[in-house]
């Protein structure tokens, strides 16, 4: 009974970890179409900011459709082969698709220094994102964070790559 208690919890966990990372996707897509595009009348800063954010749009997705997927074998079995190639493949990918996009924030770097300070902050938050799937977990609650983050945990995407069939 406690097996199934505890999936049960992870699985209500990887459901709001799941649609949070979908809606954070949504919300930083949406927030520069609506508030921040319409704004800026140099096509420069816009592709600036776009090339910031595609590469944070892909590792949030990526990130939501991993919970959400995860939540059928957590507690009983490992990520499937198939689906952990293709997160294999993501690993590899996503630092290059960070690369272009911080070459693209360079290229057509904004002429307007708050949506110059907003690409490299998204930017930022990428990679940050990236490390905390691909490398080592950097999220835990507020108020443990100091002491954890510390510690170098090897982030629950990266020990289901590993475990799987």
């Amino acid at each position: 009974m406690m097996v199934d208690e505890r999936r049960e919890t992870l699985r209500r966990k990887y459901l709001s970890l799941g649609t949070g990372e979908l809606a954070a996707a949504a919300v930083f897509a949406a927030v520069p179409v609506i508030a921040v595009i319409p704004r800026v009348e140099i096509r420069q800063d816009s592709t600036a900011l776009w090339s910031a954010l595609i590469p944070l749009l892909v590792i949030l997705i990526q990130a939501g459709i991993y919970w959400l997927s995860a939540r059928s074998w957590v507690e009983r079995a490992p990520m499937p082969a198939a689906l952990a190639a293709t997160y294999r493949v993501f690993r590899l990918v996503d630092p290059g698709l960070l690369v272009v996009g911080l070459v693209g924030v360079l290229v057509w770097w904004p002429d307007h220094v708050g949506v110059a300070i907003a690409a490299v902050a998204v930017w930022v938050f990428a990679v940050v994102e990236y490390v905390n799937y691909f490398v080592v977990r950097l999220s835990y609650p507020v108020g443990r964070w100091l002491t954890l983050v510390g510690q170098w945990h090897t982030p629950r995407l990266v020990q289901d790559l590993n475990s799987a069939r």
